[in-house]
This record gives structure tokens, C-alpha cells and sequence, in this order.
């Protein structure tokens, strides 16, 4: 399985950046038909996890991952999933 990893926490105060990242993220995710990513937004207040799903839950992200589930053993943890043979049709490894 392949996938990448976005730790969010020396970022975390910086609103543009983590948009940014978060967008390379799933780009790099499409341009290298990863399995999963990872995204550590950390446990703190919860905020930043929240802005985070919120990223996910845009109409315009949404339709570029198949499902993304928080970690139910570690709050602190998000994994986005990619089906290639729903979202691209014809997208191979």
C-alpha cells in the first residue's frame, strides 16, 4: 500500500498554509494514485482537526477522494482513501 503523511502541527496557526498543503496533498495523492494519506492535525483544541474536514467536505475536494475516516484509536489522525477504479475510470498504479 502506498501512501503520504501531512503533519499539520508546525503549521498550525497559519490558515493559507494549511489550504495550501492540504491541496498538494490530495495533488500529489492523484499524481502518484496513492493508496491513502495521512493527515495529523493533532488532538489540541480540536479546531484544526475541524478545519480539516471541513477542507475534506468541500464540494470541490470531495470529489477527488473516495472517503476519509478519523482514526478511532487516535483522535489526533485522518486517513483519506482513493478508489482510482471509482474516481478515474481508468487511473492505474
Amino acid at each position: 500500500m502506498s501512501f503520504q503523511k501531512l503533519d499539520l502541527h508546525p503549521i498550525f496557526n497559519k490558515g493559507a498554509q494549511i489550504d495550501c498543503e492540504l491541496n498538494n496533498l490530495i495533488d500529489g495523492a492523484w499524481s502518484k494514485k496513492l493508496d491513502y494519506v495521512e493527515i495529523i492535525p493533532g488532538k489540541g483544541s480540536g479546531q484544526l482537526k475541524e478545519k480539516v474536514i471541513r477542507f475534506l467536505n468541500r464540494k470541490d475536494t470531495r470529489s477527488r477522494y473516495s472517503r476519509f475516516d478519523v482514526d478511532n484509536k487516535n483522535f489526533g489522525r485522518i486517513f483519506v482513501y482513493f478508489n482510482w477504479t471509482k474516481l478515474g475510470g481508468n487511473a492505474k498504479r
